[in-house]
């Protein structure tokens, strides 16, 4: 059976990518590979093995077109409301919390935020699926 372990995005700033994912899903980083044209960083956490692997091409002075194809990578937390107002306070610009029902009932509470480089995050509360 497969298991995930990582999703790959590129970046321009190092730094900067590295100090959001910090603050805002408390990722550090794992292993930093680096090579002569492009340094690999695995960043994650003790509550999960998934990875998000940070690309950073060397001398890359232009932003990257996201382009239509991709949607978003998702955080489930323990307390969405706790953690809105965290981002808030650290100036991390979230968007508002939306209840998404299916059949009456509460599928999922939610909001995203993007990182430096533009991709879109959604953080979910730990409910139902999402856990």
């Amino acid at each position: 059976m497969a298991k995930a372990i990582h999703s790959m995005i590129r970046v321009l700033d190092e730094a900067r990518s590295v100090e959001f994912y910090r603050t805002a899903f408390g990722l550090d980083i794992a292993d930093r590979l680096d090579f002569e044209t492009f340094t690999l960083l695995y960043l994650r956490n003790p509550q999960a093995d998934f990875e998000v692997e940070l690309t950073v091409n060397k001398g890359r002075t232009e932003p990257y077109a996201l382009g239509d194809g991709y949607g978003h990578i998702a955080f489930c937390v323990d307390d969405l409301d706790a953690e809105h107002a965290r981002f808030e306070t650290a100036g991390l610009n979230p968007r508002k919390i939306v209840e998404f029902n299916r059949e009456g009932a509460l599928l999922a509470r939610f909001f995203f935020v993007e990182d430096p480089d533009g991709y879109k995050i959604e953080v979910l509360q730990r409910h139902g699926r999402y856990r």
